[in-house]
C-alpha cells in the first residue's frame, strides 16, 4: 500500500486569465511560486520520502520547490501525470468555449476514462519505483487530472458540482496492493472563489 499526495501546480498567467492550458507548457508566475512554497509548508510535517511530477514545466517547477523545501531529491517525472489533452480548446477561455456551445472541453479532448487510465497507471509505476522509500510520496500534477482521480477514488461523490481544485492544493490518496485508489482527503473551493 502507498500513500500519495497529489498537489496541483501553482498558478500560471493562463490560470489567472481563465485560459485552458492542457498540454500547453505555460510556466509558473510569481503567485504560483508562492503557492508552491505554501504547499511545501503544509506538507513539511508529513514525513514524505519522495517527490514526483508531470513533465510540464509548471508541475516540475512546483515539485522542485517542494522537494527543495522538504530536503528531498529532485522530482522524478512521469508522463502519465501530464494534464488532459484539450485539443483545439487549448488557449481558449471559458467564455470562448461557452460561445461555441461547449461547457469545458473541445470535441477532440481526452475523455475522463482515458485520463483516469493513464493517471492510475502512472501512480502504480510511481509507487513501484518508490517502494524502497519510507513515507508517503508527493506527486505534482494538474487540475483536471486530479479532479478525475478524486471522482474515481470517491465513486463520484467528490468533487461536488461547482467545486474546483485550487492551485497549490493537496489531495491524499491510498493506492492498495491491487492498484485500487481510495481518497483519504481533498480540498476544493467553489468555482466563483
Amino acid at each position: 500500500m502507498s500513500v500519495i499526495t497529489l498537489v496541483r501546480h501553482g498558478q500560471t498567467d493562463w490560470n489567472m486569465l481563465g485560459r485552458v492550458q492542457g498540454r500547453t507548457d505555460i510556466p509558473l508566475n510569481d503567485t504560483g511560486r508562492e503557492q508552491a512554497r505554501e504547499a511545501a509548508a503544509a506538507l513539511r510535517d508529513g514525513g514524505y520520502g519522495a517527490v514526483a511530477a508531470s513533465p510540464l514545466g509548471r508541475a516540475h517547477e512546483t515539485a522542485q520547490i517542494i522537494a527543495d523545501a522538504l530536503g528531498l531529491p529532485a522530482p522524478r517525472l512521469y508522463d502519465g501525470l501530464v494534464e488532459r489533452d484539450y485539443g483545439t480548446a487549448e488557449g481558449l477561455t471559458s467564455e470562448d468555449l461557452w460561445a461555441r456551445g461547449r461547457q469545458a472541453m473541445g470535441p477532440d479532448a481526452e475523455t475522463d476514462e482515458v485520463v483516469a487510465t493513464r493517471a492510475v497507471a502512472a501512480l502504480r509505476q510511481l509507487a513501484a519505483d518508490h517502494a524502497h522509500v519510507d513515507g508517503p510520496i508527493v506527486a505534482v500534477a494538474h487540475g483536471s487530472l486530479i479532479r478525475v482521480l478524486i471522482a474515481l477514488a470517491s465513486d463520484g461523490e467528490f468533487p461536488r458540482p461547482g467545486e474546483r481544485v485550487p492551485n497549490g492544493s493537496q489531495h491524499a490518496f491510498r493506492l492498495d496492493d491491487e492498484g485500487r485508489l481510495s481518497l483519504l482527503s481533498y480540498s476544493a473551493v467553489p468555482v466563483d472563489v
